[in-house]
C-alpha cells in the first residue's frame, strides 16, 4: 500500500476480480456524483466486460481511512500502467470524491507502476496537469429533443449535411429497396459485418487493425449482449432493401451514447451512408433515452461538421524519476521535428520511413476509430 506524503490518501492496487461489496458501492456512488464521469468508460460494467475479454484489469483505490475516495482501472504492462480498455477508450481518468485529488504520484512511486501513459485523460484534473503534453477536441453532439433539438442547436453545416441525409435516404430507397434502420439490435451477425468492414477500412488506409487481437472482437460481443438498465452496448444498422448501407456499434450509459465503432459499405459512398446513419440515431435518440453523443477524440471534418460543441482531452505520462522525464521530452521533441521536417516535400524517403518509426514507438496516437 502506498501513502501520499501531502495527505491522508492511501492507494492500494486490487485485482478486479478480488473487488469486494464496499469498493463496487464506491465507484458507483463516486462516479453518480460527478456528471464529468457520466461517459459509459467510466461505468463499472465496461472494466468487467474488458476484464471477461482476457484482458486483465487492475483497480488502483484512493482512501481516507476508511472512505474510499479514488478508483481508477487501469492495464498493466511490466512496470507501465493505462486507462482500462486501452487503446480504445476515449475517456479516461481515476473516479474521484469531489475534492480530493486522487494520488497519482504514490502510483508511480510507491507501487511496482512506475509510468501510467494517458491519451483520452479528463480535462481539469490538477493533480494531472504537469503530466500533461498536448489537448485535443473531443466533439459532442446535444440530441435532447430526437432530431428537432439538435437542428435547433446545429451549426448552419450540420443541419446541410442532415438534410442531404434525408435526400439521399430517399435515393437509396429509390436505387436499392425500402431503408429500414435498427437502433438497438442484438444481432451477432450484424456486428461481424461491420467488424468485417471496419477491417477493410483500416486495411484500405494502412491503419492499425484495431480487431487483428481476437479479444476485441469478443469484447464487442460480449458488450453487445451486455443490457443492464444503466450500461450496455448498442448496434445500430441501417439498410436498403437487403444491403447494410452503415453501422455503429457503441457504448450507452444514463444518458450518454458514445459513438465508438462506425462503419459504411464503400460500394454505396456516394449515398453519404454515415451521415444517413447519424441522422437516424439522432432521431431515435428519444426513444433510446439519449440526450448526448459523444463523437470521440479528433477533428474529422464529419465531427467538425455534426458537433454542437466540445470537450477536451489529454495527452501524456506520469513518469517516477527525472531521468524517464528528461528521455520522453528527447523523445516528443524528435517525433515533433520529424513532423515539421515533413512539410518539406524534398525530404528523403529514409528520414520518412524514421518518422514512422518513432511514431509506432510512442504508442499513444489516435485510437481505433
Amino acid at each position: 500500500m502506498a501513502s501520499d506524503p501531502r495527505s491522508d490518501v492511501r492507494l492500494r492496487l486490487v485485482g478486479l476480480d478480488a473487488l469486494g461489496a464496499a469498493e463496487l458501492a464506491a465507484w458507483q456512488s463516486l462516479r453518480a456524483a460527478d456528471a464529468r464521469y457520466d461517459s459509459p468508460y467510466f461505468h463499472p460494467g465496461f472494466a468487467a466486460a474488458v476484464h471477461a475479454s482476457g484482458r486483465p484489469v487492475t483497480v488502483a483505490v484512493a482512501s481516507e481511512g476508511e472512505r474510499i475516495t479514488g478508483i481508477f482501472a487501469l492495464h498493466r504492462d511490466g512496470a507501465v500502467a493505462r486507462p482500462v480498455g486501452w487503446p480504445g477508450a476515449d475517456f479516461q481518468g481515476p473516479i474521484s470524491a469531489a475534492g480530493v485529488p486522487f494520488p497519482v504520484r504514490s502510483l508511480v512511486s510507491g507501487t511496482s507502476v512506475r509510468t501510467l501513459e494517458f491519451d483520452h485523460l479528463l480535462d481539469g484534473l490538477p493533480e494531472f496537469e504537469p503530466s500533461v503534453e498536448s489537448r485535443r477536441p473531443s466533439p459532442f453532439l446535444d440530441v435532447s429533443g430526437g432530431l428537432d433539438g439538435y437542428l435547433g442547436r446545429a451549426s448552419r453545416s450540420g443541419r446541410d449535411n442532415m438534410g442531404q441525409a434525408r435526400r439521399r435516404t430517399r435515393k437509396a430507397a429509390r436505387t436499392l429497396g425500402p431503408v429500414t434502420f435498427e437502433a438497438d439490435t442484438v444481432d451477432p451477425g450484424a456486428l461481424d459485418e461491420l467488424i468485417k468492414l471496419k477491417r477493410g477500412q483500416y486495411a484500405a488506409t494502412n491503419a492499425r487493425d484495431f480487431f487483428a487481437d481476437p479479444s476485441r472482437r469478443d469484447l464487442l460481443h460480449h458488450l453487445l449482449h451486455t443490457r443492464a438498465a444503466d450500461f450496455g452496448g448498442v448496434l445500430s444498422v441501417v439498410r436498403a432493401g437487403p444491403e447494410l448501407l452503415a453501422a455503429h456499434f457503441g457504448l450507452r450509459s444514463g444518458g450518454v451514447l458514445h459513438w465508438w465503432f462506425p462503419v459504411y459499405d464503400p460500394a454505396h459512398s456516394a449515398l453519404a451512408p454515415g451521415w444517413i446513419l447519424l441522422r437516424e440515431l439522432v432521431a431515435a435518440a428519444p426513444e433510446l433515452g439519449i440526450t448526448r453523443i459523444d463523437l470521440g477524440r479528433g477533428e474529422d471534418e464529419y465531427k467538425r461538421r455534426a458537433k454542437t460543441g466540445e470537450t477536451q482531452v489529454c495527452q501524456g505520462a506520469v513518469l517516477r524519476g527525472p531521468v524517464a522525464r528528461a528521455v520522453r521530452r528527447v523523445r516528443n521533441n524528435a517525433v515533433g521535428t520529424a513532423r515539421n521536417t515533413l512539410r518539406d516535400t524534398r525530404l528523403a524517403p529514409a528520414l520518412r520511413r524514421a518518422r514512422r518509426a518513432m511514431e509506432t514507438a510512442r504508442q499513444s496516437e489516435d485510437g481505433p476509430r
